[in-house]
Protein backbone atom coordinates (compact mmCIF):
# COMPACT_ATOMS: atom_id res chain seq x y z
CA UNK A 1 0.00 0.00 0.00
CA UNK A 2 1.30 3.23 -0.68
CA UNK A 3 1.42 6.30 2.09
CA UNK A 4 1.86 9.73 1.17
CA UNK A 5 5.13 10.68 2.60
CA UNK A 6 3.69 13.45 4.82
CA UNK A 7 1.42 11.68 5.87
CA UNK A 8 3.79 9.05 7.23
CA UNK A 9 5.91 11.85 8.29
CA UNK A 10 2.84 12.89 10.41
CA UNK A 11 2.23 9.21 12.29
CA UNK A 12 5.62 8.94 13.15
CA UNK A 13 5.92 12.17 14.80
CA UNK A 14 2.00 11.40 16.45
CA UNK A 15 3.87 7.76 17.77
CA UNK A 16 7.12 9.71 19.05
CA UNK A 17 9.01 7.83 16.91
CA UNK A 18 12.18 9.39 15.25
CA UNK A 19 11.68 10.44 12.07
CA UNK A 20 13.04 13.46 9.35
CA UNK A 21 11.03 16.55 8.10
CA UNK A 22 12.30 18.96 6.02
CA UNK A 23 12.94 21.75 8.02
CA UNK A 24 10.92 24.15 5.50
CA UNK A 25 8.56 21.97 6.12
CA UNK A 26 7.50 22.60 8.89
CA UNK A 27 5.19 24.90 10.63
CA UNK A 28 6.68 28.30 11.37
CA UNK A 29 5.89 27.74 15.10
CA UNK A 30 8.21 24.90 14.95
CA UNK A 31 11.44 27.80 14.90
CA UNK A 32 10.00 29.90 16.60
CA UNK A 33 10.64 28.48 19.91
CA UNK A 34 12.21 29.97 22.61
CA UNK A 35 16.40 30.44 21.92
CA UNK A 36 15.45 29.02 18.17
CA UNK A 37 18.29 31.06 16.25
CA UNK A 38 16.68 32.75 13.33
CA UNK A 39 19.50 33.26 11.28
CA UNK A 40 22.00 30.08 11.46
CA UNK A 41 21.13 26.64 10.73
CA UNK A 42 19.43 24.40 13.39
CA UNK A 43 17.87 20.88 13.35
CA UNK A 44 13.93 20.88 13.14
CA UNK A 45 14.69 19.09 16.10
CA UNK A 46 17.05 16.65 18.57
CA UNK A 47 20.51 16.40 18.85
CA UNK A 48 23.24 18.07 16.71
CA UNK A 49 26.70 18.57 16.92
CA UNK A 50 29.77 18.67 14.38
CA UNK A 51 29.10 20.29 10.91
CA UNK A 52 30.34 17.13 8.67
CA UNK A 53 30.84 16.43 4.75
CA UNK A 54 30.37 19.55 3.78
CA UNK A 55 30.57 19.88 -0.03
CA UNK A 56 29.34 21.86 -2.71
CA UNK A 57 28.01 19.89 -6.24
CA UNK A 58 25.67 21.04 -8.89
CA UNK A 59 25.30 24.55 -7.37
CA UNK A 60 24.37 23.34 -4.19
CA UNK A 61 25.77 23.77 -0.59
CA UNK A 62 25.64 20.39 1.46
CA UNK A 63 25.61 20.30 4.96
CA UNK A 64 25.85 16.71 7.04
CA UNK A 65 26.48 16.84 10.96
CA UNK A 66 26.66 15.01 13.64
CA UNK A 67 22.91 13.74 14.64
CA UNK A 68 21.19 11.98 17.40
CA UNK A 69 17.40 11.68 16.38
CA UNK A 70 15.96 10.28 19.26
CA UNK A 71 16.93 12.72 21.95
CA UNK A 72 18.39 16.24 22.66
CA UNK A 73 21.55 15.40 24.54
CA UNK A 74 24.38 13.37 22.18
CA UNK A 75 23.41 9.05 21.48
CA UNK A 76 24.40 7.35 19.00
CA UNK A 77 25.66 9.46 15.94
CA UNK A 78 24.41 9.23 12.83
CA UNK A 79 24.95 11.97 9.76
CA UNK A 80 22.02 14.53 9.88
CA UNK A 81 22.06 16.34 6.28
CA UNK A 82 20.71 19.75 4.80
CA UNK A 83 21.54 21.70 1.65
CA UNK A 84 21.00 25.33 0.53
CA UNK A 85 21.48 27.15 -2.65
CA UNK A 86 23.08 30.23 -0.63
CA UNK A 87 24.32 29.58 2.41
CA UNK A 88 21.43 31.22 4.35
CA UNK A 89 18.47 29.24 3.48
CA UNK A 90 18.47 25.71 5.02
CA UNK A 91 16.24 22.41 3.65
CA UNK A 92 16.50 20.10 6.03
CA UNK A 93 16.73 16.28 4.31
CA UNK A 94 16.41 12.58 5.66
CA UNK A 95 19.60 11.42 7.47
CA UNK A 96 22.20 10.58 5.39
CA UNK A 97 23.97 7.42 7.31
CA UNK A 98 23.12 5.52 9.82
CA UNK A 99 25.13 4.01 12.52
CA UNK A 100 25.79 0.04 11.16
CA UNK A 101 27.80 -3.03 12.60
CA UNK A 102 31.14 -1.48 12.29
CA UNK A 103 29.95 1.30 14.55
CA UNK A 104 28.01 5.23 15.05
CA UNK A 105 28.93 7.71 12.24
CA UNK A 106 31.48 9.96 13.18
CA UNK A 107 33.18 13.27 11.83
CA UNK A 108 34.44 13.33 8.48
CA UNK A 109 34.32 15.19 5.01
CA UNK A 110 32.96 14.79 1.64
CA UNK A 111 34.31 15.33 -1.74
CA UNK A 112 33.79 15.47 -5.05
CA UNK A 113 35.21 12.46 -7.33
CA UNK A 114 35.07 14.32 -10.20
CA UNK A 115 37.89 11.81 -11.86
CA UNK A 116 36.24 8.67 -10.71
CA UNK A 117 38.90 7.76 -8.82
CA UNK A 118 37.35 5.30 -6.51
CA UNK A 119 35.83 3.65 -9.63
CA UNK A 120 32.24 4.59 -8.02
CA UNK A 121 31.07 6.68 -10.96
CA UNK A 122 28.93 4.49 -13.08
CA UNK A 123 26.50 5.58 -16.45
CA UNK A 124 28.78 9.03 -16.52
CA UNK A 125 27.20 9.83 -12.87
CA UNK A 126 30.20 11.28 -10.63
CA UNK A 127 30.20 10.15 -7.34
CA UNK A 128 29.87 12.13 -3.86
CA UNK A 129 32.33 10.20 -1.74
CA UNK A 130 32.03 10.33 2.03
CA UNK A 131 35.21 9.81 4.76
CA UNK A 132 33.90 9.39 7.98
CA UNK A 133 35.02 7.01 11.32
CA UNK A 134 33.11 4.27 12.26
CA UNK A 135 33.42 4.28 16.19
CA UNK A 136 32.68 1.25 17.64
CA UNK A 137 31.08 0.98 21.13
CA UNK A 138 31.35 -2.54 21.84
CA UNK A 139 35.06 -2.53 21.36
CA UNK A 140 35.33 0.92 23.14
CA UNK A 141 33.36 -0.81 26.09
CA UNK A 142 35.52 -3.92 26.18
CA UNK A 143 38.76 -1.84 26.62
CA UNK A 144 40.24 -2.36 23.10
CA UNK A 145 42.59 0.70 21.85
CA UNK A 146 41.49 0.26 18.10
CA UNK A 147 38.04 1.16 18.59
CA UNK A 148 37.88 4.05 15.82
CA UNK A 149 38.81 3.66 11.90
CA UNK A 150 37.71 5.24 8.45
CA UNK A 151 34.79 4.24 6.26
CA UNK A 152 33.78 5.57 2.76
CA UNK A 153 29.88 6.29 1.10
CA UNK A 154 29.21 7.30 -2.05
CA UNK A 155 26.27 8.85 -4.06
CA UNK A 156 25.38 8.58 -7.42
CA UNK A 157 22.14 11.11 -6.97
CA UNK A 158 23.72 14.34 -5.62
CA UNK A 159 23.76 13.42 -2.05
CA UNK A 160 20.05 11.80 -1.73
CA UNK A 161 20.91 8.32 -1.26
CA UNK A 162 24.11 6.71 0.23
CA UNK A 163 25.71 3.39 -0.24
CA UNK A 164 28.64 2.60 2.45
CA UNK A 165 31.60 0.37 0.52
CA UNK A 166 31.45 -3.37 0.76
CA UNK A 167 35.13 -3.50 1.88
CA UNK A 168 35.13 -0.74 5.03
CA UNK A 169 37.10 0.04 6.90
CA UNK A 170 38.90 1.58 4.00
CA UNK A 171 41.88 2.80 6.91
CA UNK A 172 42.45 0.47 9.84
CA UNK A 173 43.56 2.00 12.98
CA UNK A 174 47.09 0.94 14.31
CA UNK A 175 46.10 0.35 17.74
CA UNK A 176 45.10 4.35 19.59
CA UNK A 177 42.58 5.93 20.95
CA UNK A 178 41.30 9.04 19.04
CA UNK A 179 42.26 8.10 15.73
CA UNK A 180 39.10 9.94 13.54
CA UNK A 181 37.63 12.61 12.11
CA UNK A 182 39.03 12.58 8.41
CA UNK A 183 39.31 15.52 6.16
CA UNK A 184 39.78 14.66 2.36
CA UNK A 185 41.21 16.94 -0.16
CA UNK A 186 42.50 16.60 -4.11
CA UNK A 187 46.27 17.35 -4.53
CA UNK A 188 46.84 18.35 -7.72
CA UNK A 189 50.50 18.60 -8.16
CA UNK A 190 50.86 14.99 -7.82
CA UNK A 191 47.02 13.83 -8.07
CA UNK A 192 46.19 11.82 -5.14
CA UNK A 193 44.09 12.41 -2.10
CA UNK A 194 45.19 13.84 1.31
CA UNK A 195 43.70 12.68 4.44
CA UNK A 196 44.37 14.65 7.15
CA UNK A 197 43.61 12.64 10.68
CA UNK A 198 43.49 13.69 13.97
CA UNK A 199 45.44 10.98 15.76
CA UNK A 200 45.26 11.66 19.74
CA UNK A 201 46.55 15.21 20.36
CA UNK A 202 49.10 15.37 16.94
CA UNK A 203 48.03 14.91 13.06
CA UNK A 204 48.45 12.03 10.60
CA UNK A 205 48.78 12.59 6.91
CA UNK A 206 47.69 9.85 4.32
CA UNK A 207 47.42 9.38 1.04
CA UNK A 208 45.24 7.70 -1.59
CA UNK A 209 45.16 7.37 -5.53
CA UNK A 210 41.46 6.33 -5.31
CA UNK A 211 39.88 6.87 -1.88
CA UNK A 212 40.27 3.19 -0.90
CA UNK A 213 44.02 2.19 -0.22
CA UNK A 214 45.76 5.00 1.93
CA UNK A 215 49.54 5.14 2.95
CA UNK A 216 50.80 7.42 5.93
CA UNK A 217 52.87 10.16 4.75
CA UNK A 218 53.96 12.02 8.46
CA UNK A 219 52.93 13.39 10.93
CA UNK A 220 53.00 17.09 12.66
CA UNK A 221 51.64 18.83 16.07
CA UNK A 222 53.56 16.62 18.97
CA UNK A 223 54.99 19.89 20.06
CA UNK A 224 53.41 22.71 18.41
CA UNK A 225 50.49 24.31 18.91
CA UNK A 226 48.23 24.16 22.33
CA UNK A 227 47.88 20.39 23.58
CA UNK A 228 45.06 20.84 26.54
CA UNK A 229 42.99 18.47 25.05
CA UNK A 230 42.58 16.15 22.59
CA UNK A 231 42.77 17.01 18.94
CA UNK A 232 40.16 16.83 16.59
CA UNK A 233 38.00 17.68 12.96
CA UNK A 234 41.18 18.55 11.07
CA UNK A 235 41.36 20.80 7.66
CA UNK A 236 43.90 21.42 5.45
CA UNK A 237 43.80 23.90 2.46
CA UNK A 238 45.28 27.12 0.82
CA UNK A 239 45.23 30.40 0.62
CA UNK A 240 47.09 32.94 -1.47
CA UNK A 241 47.83 36.45 0.04
CA UNK A 242 49.82 38.56 -2.00
CA UNK A 243 50.52 36.31 -4.77
CA UNK A 244 52.04 33.83 -2.88
CA UNK A 245 50.13 30.49 -1.74
CA UNK A 246 50.30 29.38 1.97
CA UNK A 247 48.54 26.66 3.84
CA UNK A 248 46.08 26.58 6.42
CA UNK A 249 46.11 23.54 9.22
CA UNK A 250 43.15 24.06 11.25
CA UNK A 251 42.93 21.83 14.54
CA UNK A 252 40.01 22.04 16.77
CA UNK A 253 41.29 21.23 20.27
CA UNK A 254 38.62 19.57 23.51
CA UNK A 255 39.48 21.07 25.82
CA UNK A 256 42.15 23.61 25.64
CA UNK A 257 40.42 26.76 24.28
CA UNK A 258 41.80 30.32 25.19
CA UNK A 259 38.52 30.95 27.21
CA UNK A 260 38.01 27.28 28.18
CA UNK A 261 36.55 24.28 26.51
CA UNK A 262 36.40 23.67 23.02
CA UNK A 263 38.19 25.88 20.50
CA UNK A 264 39.73 25.77 16.84
CA UNK A 265 43.16 26.80 16.70
CA UNK A 266 45.17 26.69 13.04
CA UNK A 267 48.66 26.83 11.83
CA UNK A 268 50.02 28.59 8.35
CA UNK A 269 53.12 27.35 6.55
CA UNK A 270 53.67 24.78 3.92
CA UNK A 271 52.71 21.79 2.56
CA UNK A 272 54.38 19.59 -0.11
CA UNK A 273 52.05 16.65 -0.44
CA UNK A 274 53.43 14.86 2.45
CA UNK A 275 54.60 17.34 5.03
CA UNK A 276 52.96 20.27 6.39
CA UNK A 277 55.64 22.92 8.07
CA UNK A 278 54.46 25.69 9.81
CA UNK A 279 56.04 29.36 9.20
CA UNK A 280 56.20 29.69 12.84
CA UNK A 281 55.46 27.94 16.20
CA UNK A 282 53.32 30.19 18.21
CA UNK A 283 49.73 29.06 18.55
CA UNK A 284 46.16 30.83 16.58
CA UNK A 285 43.12 30.79 17.60
CA UNK A 286 40.61 31.48 14.57
CA UNK A 287 38.13 32.10 16.95
CA UNK A 288 38.36 33.15 20.65
CA UNK A 289 34.79 33.24 21.94
CA UNK A 290 33.41 30.19 24.11
CA UNK A 291 30.99 28.92 21.88
CA UNK A 292 32.82 28.24 18.31
CA UNK A 293 34.09 24.36 17.79
CA UNK A 294 34.33 21.60 15.02
CA UNK A 295 34.89 24.50 12.47
CA UNK A 296 36.04 22.99 8.79
CA UNK A 297 35.57 24.41 5.38
CA UNK A 298 33.36 23.42 2.55
CA UNK A 299 35.12 21.44 -0.16
CA UNK A 300 35.09 21.81 -4.13
CA UNK A 301 34.55 25.52 -3.89
CA UNK A 302 37.51 26.31 -5.87
CA UNK A 303 39.94 29.67 -3.89
CA UNK A 304 37.23 30.74 -2.01
CA UNK A 305 37.00 29.11 1.44
CA UNK A 306 33.88 29.13 3.35
CA UNK A 307 34.04 27.69 7.08
CA UNK A 308 31.51 26.74 9.24
CA UNK A 309 31.19 25.70 13.01
CA UNK A 310 29.29 23.77 15.86
CA UNK A 311 27.89 27.08 18.02
CA UNK A 312 28.09 25.41 20.98
CA UNK A 313 30.99 24.03 24.12
CA UNK A 314 31.43 20.76 25.12
CA UNK A 315 31.76 21.75 28.35
CA UNK A 316 27.87 22.65 28.93
CA UNK A 317 26.74 21.40 25.54
CA UNK A 318 23.85 18.59 26.35
CA UNK A 319 22.68 20.95 29.04
CA UNK A 320 21.62 23.87 27.70
CA UNK A 321 18.30 25.00 28.21
CA UNK A 322 16.39 24.41 25.19
CA UNK A 323 13.07 21.58 24.90
CA UNK A 324 12.86 20.29 21.03
CA UNK A 325 16.52 20.77 19.66
CA UNK A 326 19.86 21.38 20.65
CA UNK A 327 23.06 22.91 19.32
CA UNK A 328 23.30 25.07 16.22
CA UNK A 329 25.97 26.07 13.48
CA UNK A 330 27.46 29.50 13.34
CA UNK A 331 26.91 31.56 10.61
CA UNK A 332 29.25 30.77 7.29
CA UNK A 333 32.22 32.82 7.62
CA UNK A 334 34.33 33.61 4.69
CA UNK A 335 37.95 33.22 4.93
CA UNK A 336 41.07 35.25 4.12
CA UNK A 337 44.88 35.43 4.74
CA UNK A 338 46.27 38.90 6.38
CA UNK A 339 49.00 40.71 8.02
CA UNK A 340 48.91 41.58 12.01
CA UNK A 341 50.83 42.05 14.99
CA UNK A 342 50.61 38.12 15.22
CA UNK A 343 52.76 38.00 11.64
CA UNK A 344 49.89 36.18 8.92
CA UNK A 345 46.74 35.04 10.39
CA UNK A 346 43.16 34.13 9.33
CA UNK A 347 40.66 36.67 9.19
CA UNK A 348 36.88 35.77 9.11
CA UNK A 349 33.70 37.83 7.84
CA UNK A 350 30.35 36.51 7.37
CA UNK A 351 29.72 35.35 3.99
CA UNK A 352 27.95 38.13 1.66
CA UNK A 353 25.20 36.06 1.07
CA UNK A 354 23.75 36.84 4.34
CA UNK A 355 22.55 40.63 3.00
CA UNK A 356 19.72 38.32 0.95
CA UNK A 357 17.87 38.94 4.47
CA UNK A 358 18.58 42.34 4.81
CA UNK A 359 15.08 43.99 6.08
CA UNK A 360 15.95 47.30 6.02
CA UNK A 361 19.55 49.33 6.90
CA UNK A 362 19.86 52.74 9.31
CA UNK A 363 23.25 54.40 8.38
CA UNK A 364 24.65 57.12 10.70
CA UNK A 365 27.75 59.45 10.37
CA UNK A 366 30.49 61.04 12.41
CA UNK A 367 28.29 60.32 15.69
CA UNK A 368 29.58 61.72 19.14
CA UNK A 369 28.68 59.48 22.25
CA UNK A 370 28.26 61.10 25.56
CA UNK A 371 28.38 58.05 28.02
CA UNK A 372 25.18 56.49 26.26
CA UNK A 373 23.91 56.57 23.13
CA UNK A 374 20.54 54.56 22.47
CA UNK A 375 20.50 52.30 19.22
CA UNK A 376 17.02 50.19 19.92
CA UNK A 377 15.35 52.07 17.73
CA UNK A 378 17.47 51.41 14.76
CA UNK A 379 17.18 47.73 14.85
CA UNK A 380 13.18 47.55 13.42
CA UNK A 381 10.97 45.65 15.05
CA UNK A 382 12.50 42.04 14.89
CA UNK A 383 15.25 43.34 17.89
CA UNK A 384 16.93 39.81 18.22
CA UNK A 385 18.14 39.63 14.23
CA UNK A 386 20.60 42.27 13.11
CA UNK A 387 24.08 43.01 12.08
CA UNK A 388 25.69 45.92 13.64
CA UNK A 389 28.93 47.55 12.31
CA UNK A 390 30.63 49.88 14.16
CA UNK A 391 33.57 52.04 12.75
CA UNK A 392 36.10 54.39 14.72
CA UNK A 393 39.28 56.18 13.05
CA UNK A 394 40.28 56.61 17.12
CA UNK A 395 39.33 53.40 18.52
CA UNK A 396 38.32 54.31 22.50
CA UNK A 397 36.98 51.75 25.32
CA UNK A 398 33.23 51.38 24.94
CA UNK A 399 30.83 49.01 25.58
CA UNK A 400 27.47 47.60 23.35
CA UNK A 401 24.65 46.69 25.81
CA UNK A 402 21.62 44.37 24.46
CA UNK A 403 19.20 44.21 27.29
CA UNK A 404 15.63 43.08 28.44
CA UNK A 405 12.83 44.29 30.35
CA UNK A 406 13.53 41.66 33.05
CA UNK A 407 17.14 43.28 34.02
CA UNK A 408 19.26 40.90 31.76
CA UNK A 409 22.09 42.03 29.94
CA UNK A 410 24.96 40.95 27.34
CA UNK A 411 28.14 42.96 27.03
CA UNK A 412 30.05 43.44 24.36
CA UNK A 413 33.28 45.91 23.79
CA UNK A 414 36.70 46.72 23.71
CA UNK A 415 38.91 46.86 26.83
CA UNK A 416 41.71 49.51 25.90
CA UNK A 417 43.22 49.02 29.52
CA UNK A 418 43.83 45.39 28.55
CA UNK A 419 44.01 46.10 24.55
CA UNK A 420 41.16 43.58 24.20
CA UNK A 421 37.92 43.16 23.27
CA UNK A 422 35.20 40.69 25.55
CA UNK A 423 31.83 39.36 25.60
CA UNK A 424 30.24 38.91 29.19
CA UNK A 425 27.02 37.16 29.44
CA UNK A 426 27.20 37.03 33.55
CA UNK A 427 24.05 38.20 33.86
CA UNK A 428 22.45 36.93 30.18
CA UNK A 429 19.62 35.18 31.98
CA UNK A 430 19.63 31.25 32.38
CA UNK A 431 23.53 30.63 33.47
CA UNK A 432 22.88 28.38 36.11
CA UNK A 433 22.68 25.31 34.41
CA UNK A 434 26.65 24.83 34.57
CA UNK A 435 29.34 26.18 36.54
CA UNK A 436 31.55 27.26 33.70
CA UNK A 437 28.70 29.15 31.18
CA UNK A 438 28.60 32.46 33.03
CA UNK A 439 31.54 35.35 32.94
CA UNK A 440 33.73 37.49 31.00
CA UNK A 441 35.17 36.30 27.62
CA UNK A 442 38.21 38.05 26.55
CA UNK A 443 40.33 37.86 22.70
CA UNK A 444 43.47 40.15 22.12
CA UNK A 445 43.67 42.77 19.59
CA UNK A 446 45.87 41.81 16.48
CA UNK A 447 46.84 44.71 15.50
CA UNK A 448 48.47 48.43 16.03
CA UNK A 449 46.69 50.34 13.97
CA UNK A 450 44.58 53.45 15.45
CA UNK A 451 41.39 52.88 14.06
CA UNK A 452 38.90 49.93 13.98
CA UNK A 453 35.24 48.57 12.79
CA UNK A 454 33.74 45.59 15.03
CA UNK A 455 30.64 43.85 13.39
CA UNK A 456 28.68 41.80 15.60
CA UNK A 457 26.13 39.36 14.51
CA UNK A 458 23.02 39.30 16.64
CA UNK A 459 20.61 36.10 17.07
CA UNK A 460 17.61 35.06 19.56
CA UNK A 461 20.41 33.36 21.62
CA UNK A 462 23.71 33.95 19.89
CA UNK A 463 26.22 36.99 19.43
CA UNK A 464 29.25 36.51 16.78
CA UNK A 465 32.00 39.63 17.01
CA UNK A 466 34.36 39.87 13.99
CA UNK A 467 36.69 43.37 14.98
CA UNK A 468 39.12 44.29 12.75
CA UNK A 469 38.29 43.50 9.54
CA UNK A 470 37.74 39.81 11.06
CA UNK A 471 41.20 39.50 12.80
CA UNK A 472 39.48 38.61 16.10
CA UNK A 473 36.70 36.86 16.04
CA UNK A 474 34.20 35.44 19.01
CA UNK A 475 31.13 33.52 19.36
CA UNK A 476 28.79 33.11 22.25
CA UNK A 477 25.71 31.38 22.87
CA UNK A 478 23.24 32.93 25.53
CA UNK A 479 19.77 32.32 26.95
CA UNK A 480 17.43 35.18 28.29
CA UNK A 481 14.17 34.98 29.57
CA UNK A 482 12.99 37.78 26.91
CA UNK A 483 14.21 38.58 23.80
CA UNK A 484 17.10 41.53 24.16
CA UNK A 485 15.09 44.78 22.73
CA UNK A 486 17.51 47.09 24.40
CA UNK A 487 20.82 48.05 22.24
CA UNK A 488 22.84 50.80 23.61
CA UNK A 489 26.36 52.09 23.05
CA UNK A 490 28.33 53.16 26.35
CA UNK A 491 31.36 54.78 26.94
CA UNK A 492 33.58 55.93 29.64
CA UNK A 493 34.62 58.96 28.48
CA UNK A 494 33.30 60.97 24.78
CA UNK A 495 33.91 59.26 22.12
CA UNK A 496 33.89 59.74 18.06
CA UNK A 497 32.23 56.60 15.99
CA UNK A 498 32.37 57.53 11.81
CA UNK A 499 29.88 55.31 11.31
CA UNK A 500 27.09 53.23 12.74
CA UNK A 501 24.93 51.26 10.53
CA UNK A 502 22.42 48.69 11.61
CA UNK A 503 20.92 46.37 9.18
CA UNK A 504 17.91 44.30 10.49
CA UNK A 505 17.55 40.24 9.44
CA UNK A 506 14.82 38.31 8.60
CA UNK A 507 14.13 34.99 9.89
CA UNK A 508 15.64 32.14 7.27
CA UNK A 509 12.66 30.26 7.81
CA UNK A 510 10.04 32.28 6.29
Amino acid sequence: MMINKRILQLMLFCLGLPCMVNAQDKPAAAYAEQYRPQLHFSPAQHWMNDPNGMVYFNHTYHLFFQYYPKDIVWGPMHWGHAVSKDLIHWKQLPIALYPDSLGYIFSGSAVVDSGNTSGFGKNGKIPMVAIFTHHDPKREAERHEDFENQSIAFSLDSGATWTKYANNPVLKNPGIRDFRDPKVMWYTAEKKWIMTLATQDHISFYSAPDLKNWKKESEFGFKTGAHGGVWECPDLFSLKMAGKTYWILVVNLNPGGPNGGSATQYFVGDFDGSKFTPIDSSTKWLDYGPDEYAGITWSNTGDRKIFLGWMSNWQYANQVPTQAWRNAATIPRELRLKQSNQGIVLASAPVPELTKINRGVSVSKNVMVNKTLDLSTKVGKLKSQYVLKLSMAQLKAYTLKLSNKKGEELLIGYDAIKNQYFIDRTKSGKTDFQKDFSGRFMAPRLTAAKNSDITIVVDKSSVELFADGGLTTMTAVYFPDGDYTGLTLNADSNIKVDSIVVTALKSIWQ
